[in-house]
């Protein structure tokens, strides 16, 4: 039973956890060579907290070793909620020591990063170290292949764990027949656009440190930026569009890059989430531009930004609280669908949004058709199953309740309605675009809320509810 946790089950999930915790750690390593290039002395800073998680993943996998069993998909789910814990403590610790804020307010920095949900609580980002801006870079990076997935690609061996820990980040797409062969290609795809982006940005004016970064946020569809104007500080309208390219790359499910690398461009089109994605962004933006007073280049990437998650912006954030509540509604609407599965992409996803919708049609269909007909469910000429559909369905109500329950502390601490929806929705979706309610000063309980949002949302929260469920059946048995 899930429940019902016994030692083995303890052996299991910390051994592999402290694999991904030496993982966790050299990540956090690498912003040192930005300090050595740019001459900034706080190293400790990263060495402590970094060397501590090294030291507490490779102590678990020495003590461990040899009394693990088989590895189940209720551990991997508990492995990879907790594993998205640790990574923010880590960073959180980080930015403690280089930042000087207090813990909660580094705790929600450090999730908002990894998860690639964009959000801040630095009203200035130009004053922080860079080595700093490039550690929120960097987890972003990471957090949108997925911190289990990076590990999987380097550190594991192929096998029956691989299978289970890339099941547990809410991933089925396979591009190779194995699961190692999948994140390795995985892998390589992520590298060439990042240095495609790189180079776009760089030809376009940036400098090299802001291209390094800006591609990391935005192909990672993370979206924090090295400048208090986000991309909007560079005003230029080629950087819009290259940036436009990064999110729409980043929303696109890592298939679809396959087949396309590939030459298989009529596969490309064929597919139901690259169709239905390009369609929403064109009716959405052409609706922006009709009612509202943004630029079109600004319509098309405000709804870009929202639907593949990534939460960058053109508009300084005063502009932006006082946008038509048309507007929110809109990016909202984006901000809830999300990109495609498969994506680094949060949200519902495309595809459990058609499956949801199909199935009304279908359940439509079927009353009004003769009795005993027999009604063809296929999405992309692919059968679609009774259990594939109540998993799109269920899921959505589950996503809808903890986005009403948020709310509800919110618009109880004073926070105006439709803003706070907007802000909870992008939490929970990991988009980024703000009102402005995530700040430094922004009340305990509501910053402990929007983390928990941040974390599920990641997740897809069926993980984090069998780490809960597992957690108080352990409980009970002391």
């Amino acid at each position: 039973m899930i429940g019902q946790l016994r030692k083995k089950d303890f052996y299991i999930v910390l051994e592999q956890l402290g694999l991904i915790m030496i993982g966790i750690g050299v990540v956090t390593l690498t912003p040192i060579v930005v300090a050595l290039i740019y001459n900034e002395p706080d190293y400790l800073s990263f060495i402590i907290p970094s060397g501590f998680s090294i030291l507490i993943g490779y102590i678990l996998r020495r003590s461990l070793r040899g009394k693990n069993r088989r590895m189940g998909l209720k551990h991997a789910m508990m492995i990879a909620a907790l594993a998205w814990l640790w990574a923010a403590l880590i960073g959180s610790l980080i930015l403690m020591n280089t930042t000087h804020i207090n813990f909660l307010n580094a705790y929600f920095e450090s999730m908002s990063a990894w998860t690639g949900s964009g959000l801040s609580i630095f009203t200035n980002v130009e004053i922080l170290p860079r080595s700093v801006l490039f550690l929120r870079s960097i987890e972003q990076w990471i957090g949108g292949l997925g911190v289990v997935i990076v590990v999987i690609g380097i550190l594991i061996r192929p096998g029956t764990a691989a299978a289970r820990l890339y099941k547990s980040e809410a991933r089925e797409e396979k591009i190779k027949p194995s699961i190692l062969g999948t994140v390795k290609t995985i892998w390589w795809i992520y590298i060439f656009y990042t240095v495609l982006g790189v180079i776009l940005y760089v030809l376009a004016g940036m400098s090299i440190f802001d291209a390094i970064n800006n591609t990391f946020t935005n192909l990672s569809t993370g979206g924090m930026s090295v400048r208090n104007d986000n991309i909007g500080a560079y005003n230029s309208t080629l950087i819009y569009i290259i940036t436009i390219f990064l999110m729409f790359v980043g929303g696109t499910s890592f298939l679809i890059h396959y087949k396309a690398l590939k030459g298989k461009f009529w596969d490309v089109l064929k597919d139901i989430q690259f169709r239905a994605m390009v369609l929403i962004i064109a009716i959405f933006s052409i609706l922006l531009i009709l009612n509202s007073t943004l630029v079109p280049v600004e319509s098309i990437f405000n709804v870009v930004s929202a639907i593949s998650c990534t939460g960058s912006s053109i508009s300084p954030l005063n502009t932006m609280i006082a946008w038509l509540e048309y507007i929110k509604l809109i990016l909202i609407a984006c901000m809830i669908i999300g990109g495609a599965a498969g994506s680094t992409a949060g949200a519902l996803k495309i595809i459990r949004v058609v499956t949801a919708l199909k199935g009304i049609y279908w359940d439509i269909l079927k009353a009004v058709s003769p009795e005993g007909s027999v009604i063809p469910r296929k999405i992309s000429n692919k059968l679609v199953s009774d259990v594939e559909i109540k998993e799109a369905t269920s899921y959505a109500f589950i996503y809808f309740i903890f986005i009403f329950i948020s709310w509800l502390v919110f618009v109880a601490y004073g926070y105006d309605a439709l803003n706070s929806l907007y802000e909870i929705v992008s939490a929970q979706g990991n988009v980024g675009l703000s009102m402005g309610i995530a700040s430094p000063t922004m009340p305990q309980i509501p910053q402990a809320f929007m983390i928990f949002n941040m974390w599920i949302g990641r997740l897809e929260i069926i993980p984090v509810l069998v780490l809960i469920r597992a957690s108080l059946g352990a409980f009970k048995r002391f």
